[in-house]
């Protein structure tokens, strides 16, 4: 009977995390598919695949859309200017997120509490609003230029909104603690005693810090990438709020599909090659990770 109890459990334990996979992704994704692939009309709101007539079932797929953002090169370059947007903002998540999460997994115990919370404040915050304050910072006569101008660096103001700095700017500092909480999570949990026999072995700190700490957070790295990267491919309000035209990125493409042109299938077409877009690269790290832990235990 134990048993029992510890198999339920146990597929228990494993079968909650699969099942909300399958009802918050896995079936949206397969209705956006099915939307990308049929025709719309007044009778079938959200399109059809498959009709039945005369006692034939017939499977009818539009592949129209998707070849058409393949031809499009205003969907190629906006694809790539999304990835590079998003890794740009994780590049330098990490460079500044990774000194921040070092400093305060070193902190003393009373300190990190309140370092911590240093982090997570902004999110007590509404998300558009935070961002819109950068509007009010970056703007020609808002702070940065009157600080600017007072202290006579500038005699004229500085473009600095509606253009990739701008952008930058303002997705670095959204998707900054994205990258902060799970470096810290991970250097916190390090075991000191290899530094201290680096140390003994008469490894240099600098050295020590390369040859041991970065490779022993190579998962927090890993995890902060991507949660800062992924969100970021998709962004709408930022680049919205302090982009311009020469940051069009995918998430206003999909709002423009969806609701200016009310093109559902196309739109659905952009969000599933924007899906793909990153599952296939995660697939093949997460792949790459399972040989190479697979490798160290043989």
């Amino acid at each position: 009977m134990s048993k029992f109890f510890k198999n339920s459990g146990r597929r228990f334990v494993i079968g909650v995390p699969f099942v909300w996979l399958v009802v918050t992704f896995l079936l949206p994704f397969l209705l956006v598919a099915r939307i990308s692939l049929s025709d719309i009309d007044a009778d079938h709101p959200l399109g059809t695949l498959l009709s039945y007539t005369n006692g034939t079932i017939n499977l009818q797929a539009k592949v129209a859309n998707y070849l058409f953002i393949v031809t499009d090169d205003l969907y190629a370059l906006t694809y790539l200017s999304s990835l590079k947007y998003a890794a740009i903002t994780a590049v330098l998540c990490l460079l500044i997120g990774y000194p921040f999460a070092y400093f305060m997994a070193r902190a003393r115990a009373t300190v990190r509490p309140v370092l911590l919370m240093m982090v997570m404040l902004p999110f007590w915050t509404s998300f558009l609003l935070r961002i819109y304050a950068w509007k009010g910072i970056l703007a020609n006569q808002g702070i940065v230029n009157h600080l600017l101008l007072s202290l006579g660096w500038i005699s004229e103001p500085l473009h600095m909104m509606n253009t990739p700095f701008s952008l930058v700017i303002g997705m670095v500092y959204a998707y900054l603690p994205f990258m902060i909480l799970p470096l810290y999570a991970n250097l916190v949990k390090m075991d000191m005693r290899f530094l201290e026999a680096a140390s003994d072995l008469g490894a240099t700190p600098l050295q020590a810090f390369w040859r041991i700490t970065v490779p022993l957070s190579k998962s927090g790295i890993i995890a902060g990438t991507m949660l800062v990267f992924i969100p970021a491919v998709g962004e709408y309000v930022i680049p919205e709020l302090l982009g311009g035209p020469e940051t069009l990125m995918i998430g206003h493409v999909l709002w423009d599909e969806f609701f200016t042109n009310n093109d559902w299938p196309m739109a659905s077409s952009v969000t599933v090659v924007v899906i793909l877009l990153i599952l296939v690269p995660m697939a093949i790290l997460n792949k790459y990770q399972a040989e190479q832990r697979e490798g160290g235990r043989a």
